[in-house]
């Protein structure tokens, strides 16, 4: 500018003068370097941030549960493969409707008394019967009280001997374990909050329960459920397959993780205040050496002492979806087709297939190799990291293929993780530690009931009868 003005006005600018315009324009183009530095990583940042909402992360491509949805995802995104079956029940299904009891608890007979066309009256014609329906109800429910009375008798000896009260009626006034166990199925089962339980006793059964003492009650029950638990503890760990998961839930506002650990005839649930590989130190310990451990890749699973690992397929292809939106590469597309011939082929073993070599899985085996030796592009950040954490995993993607009871996904520990968040939706958060380890033993119990077919309530009386002292 003030070369310019030199220039115009017709003077030459002095050296001076031009070292001071030349420092002047150095600078101009430093501080224009940096800006436009700074815009081109702002620029790449706001590309990243872009994509995240031009491919959304749903249940169908990612870990996020289908409560997160925005909106329901695609269809055709479904893990599922179609199959040539209509909708609705197969053919060879046997439906279920209400039948015909041969033993009514009541019979009501309706017979004519007059003739409906002329008015005569036909009590004293011998009836006919014509047909039969059944209405099932239930009565009623009203509780019901007990009183125990204790005597005394006095012997010739002269001593005066006093009966003793049950070991379960220990004071003035309490509940029975009918109601005990009802308590402890609500909450665990049907994850009724205390206060809409506190209304069902009271206009079901005419029970006017405070809430303290539905908590009280629930205590009583969870004490006497310990050894249960322990129970179920041993014969998780004991076990040659074990599925694992974790979820994080509110207790009292602050963070706090349910773990599972579960096999196909028990589920074992905790509550921790961490995350990390002191929860699965505390209580997995190495009780699990002989077990093939099935999770997702959340590192501290990798560091439990187990004889080897199962990656969760599902987790993987939810995954992959993702990545074939986003990066628009055909590396994802190839990684899943390998994924569900290893899948199609797990269906297809026989029990000697998994003690003998095998060429399918041979071929299996070569490809995934090949795909984690392929050159991605670094453009593609995302698909390139899940690479990587391929590479380092690459021993236990195909575990299920030389283990005959070792399943693809674990699928079944997420159900069990899930009842958490099932809870936390209907009744809200957790109060206390206290409160979210009860819930952990009541629902390890119960869902340890359901997989072997027992009826939750009753196996929930069974433990509300144990002559355990609690108070």
């Amino acid at each position: 500018m003030i070369f310019a003005q030199k220039i115009n006005m017709g003077k030459r600018p002095t050296i001076d003068e031009l070292y001071r315009i030349i420092r002047g324009l150095q600078a101009e183009m430093k501080a224009l370097k940096a800006a436009n530095k700074a815009l081109k990583s702002e620029i790449v940042t706001l590309r990243d941030e872009l994509a995240k909402y031009n491919t959304p992360k749903t249940s169908s491509n990612s870990s996020l549960p289908p409560s997160k949805d925005e909106n329901r995802p695609i269809k055709n995104k479904s893990l599922r493969e179609k199959t040539d079956r209509k909708v609705g029940g197969q053919k060879g299904h046997e439906g279920r409707t209400l039948e015909l009891t041969g033993h009514p608890d009541k019979v009501i007979g309706h017979t004519p008394c007059f003739c409906e066309k002329c008015g005569n009256d036909i009590t004293h014609v011998e009836v006919e019967f014509v047909g039969r329906r059944q209405v099932i109800d239930i009565p009623p429910v009203k509780h019901e009280v007990t009183e125990h009375r204790v005597y005394k008798r006095l012997c010739t000896c002269g001593h005066e001997t006093v009966s003793g009260y049950p070991a379960n009626v220990n004071t003035h006034v309490s509940y029975g374990s009918n109601v005990e166990s009802l308590v402890g199925y609500l909450h665990s089962r049907q994850y009724i909050p205390f206060a809409r339980m506190q209304e069902i006793f009271h206009d079901i059964f005419g029970l006017p329960v405070s809430e303290g003492g539905l908590h009280y009650l629930l205590d009583r029950l969870v004490g006497k459920a310990s050894p249960a638990y322990d129970m179920i503890r041993q014969t998780v760990f004991k076990s040659k397959v074990i599925g694992s998961d974790e979820t994080g839930t509110k207790v009292n506002g602050k963070k706090k993780w349910f773990w599972t650990w579960q096999n196909k005839i028990a589920t074992l649930v905790s509550v921790s205040s961490n995350r990390g590989f002191d929860t699965i130190k505390e209580i997995c310990g190495d009780k699990a050496l002989n077990a093939i451990l099935v999770h997702d890749c959340w590192k501290p699973h990798f560091q439990t002492p187990v004889a080897g690992h199962q990656l969760c397929t599902a987790h993987l292809l939810r995954e992959l979806n993702y990545l074939e939106e986003k990066d628009k590469i055909e590396w994802p597309a190839t990684f899943k087709d390998v994924l569900m011939k290893a899948l199609n082929l797990k269906k297809r073993l026989t029990t000697v297939d998994y003690y003998q070599p095998n060429e399918e899985r041979n071929q299996l085996e070569n490809e995934l190799s090949k795909l984690l030796e392929q050159s991605i592009n670094k453009k593609c950040k995302e698909t390139h990291t899940f690479q990587k954490r391929m590479v380092k995993y690459r021993d236990h993607v195909f575990t299920f293929l030389y283990h005959l009871k070792v399943p693809p996904d674990n699928n079944d520990s997420e159900r069990a993780i899930r009842n958490v968040k099932v809870k936390q939706k209907v009744s809200g958060q957790f109060k206390s530690m206290g409160g979210a380890n009860a819930f952990a033993v009541l629902r390890s119990i119960t869902d340890t009931a359901i997989k072997n077919g027992q009826n939750v309530l009753g196996t929930l009386n069974i433990i509300a009868n144990l002559k355990i002292q609690t108070d």
